[in-house]
């Protein structure tokens, strides 16, 4: 069951949606000076060269980081253009759009001395890709089931804890297991924040994921929705991207929603960005 690899959709309007919504996330937490734990629980590659075969092969870039790219000289508002200022950090030195940062890139430039990061993936070949990567000495690379390592290091040292749980999603149970975790999760942390990534997908089988996490009794969820397109277009694959943020932090909606609306003018008139609190406090 270890088939996935994001190399193949590296860059994609999902990895915008998540990295940006990360982004936005850790660049507040940073504004306080207590430690923090960061926990990644499928972290991948790390780095993803634009060039490769696994990422030429399906090319979903262009209809993500490509034209948000391709349009930053012209793009106003703050928090995106900061993200596209670091994502223009890990070039290989030109003008042009070589590499996108996965997850592990994101949480590492953002650790202090007194701060943590584990990386956690189960994938071997993934995992091996990971082990190349260079990261400071507070973040630790951990070759196992990112759910259950997570679970396993609780609760954290640090007074704070942000996790970002983004599995492939290739089995259902996988959706029940994520509601599960941020159940255990915020029984062991109760403040602390979580980013959970889910796929939109035809057959719908998110619905058990928000559904499970509307019956656990959390509060304090935000739900934010990238869509590529009108769900009825396709079917088959992925035509939206969806994100939950447990224990947002203050304005992080309007920040987002700001900054997303810049997003979907660069991907096309098709598209949209919806964003609601899905339970409250």
């Amino acid at each position: 069951m270890l088939s996935y690899q994001h190399a193949y959709h590296a860059g994609n309007f999902a990895d915008v949606h998540k990295h940006l919504t990360l982004y936005a996330v850790v660049d507040y937490l940073l504004r306080k000076k207590t430690p923090i734990t960061y926990i990644d629980t499928h972290a991948g590659r790390g780095l993803y060269p634009l060039a490769t075969k696994e990422t030429q092969r399906l090319q979903e870039y262009r209809e993500g980081i490509w034209p948000l790219w391709h349009e930053r000289e012209v793009l106003t508002d703050p928090l995106l253009c900061d993200w596209l200022n670091a994502v223009t950090s890990v070039q290989s030195g030109t003008s042009a759009l070589t590499h996108y940062p996965g997850s592990p890139w994101w949480l590492s430039q953002s650790l202090r001395e007194h701060d943590k990061l584990r990386l956690f993936e189960l994938h071997p070949g993934e995992h091996e890709h990971l082990n190349t990567q260079s990261l400071p000495p507070q973040a630790k690379r951990i070759y196992g089931d990112g759910l259950a390592g997570l679970t396993a290091m609780l609760p954290v040292s640090t007074p704070r804890l942000c996790v970002l749980i983004d599995p492939s999603f290739e089995r259902k149970a996988e959706y029940q297991e994520v509601v599960d975790t941020a159940i255990y999760t915020l029984e062991k942390a109760r403040h602390a924040i979580l980013l959970i990534w889910y796929p939109l997908l035809p057959a719908g089988h998110h619905h058990a994921l928000l559904d499970g996490l509307k019956a656990s009794g959390i509060r304090k969820i935000w739900r934010s929705e990238l869509l590529l397109r009108a769900p009825g277009e396709q079917t088959h694959g992925m035509y939206g991207s969806g994100m939950l943020v447990v224990n947002p932090p203050w304005g992080l909606d309007e920040r987002l929603k700001t900054a997303m609306a810049e997003v979907t003018h660069c991907l096309g008139s098709e598209s949209r960005f919806d964003a609601q609190w899905w339970v409250e406090e």
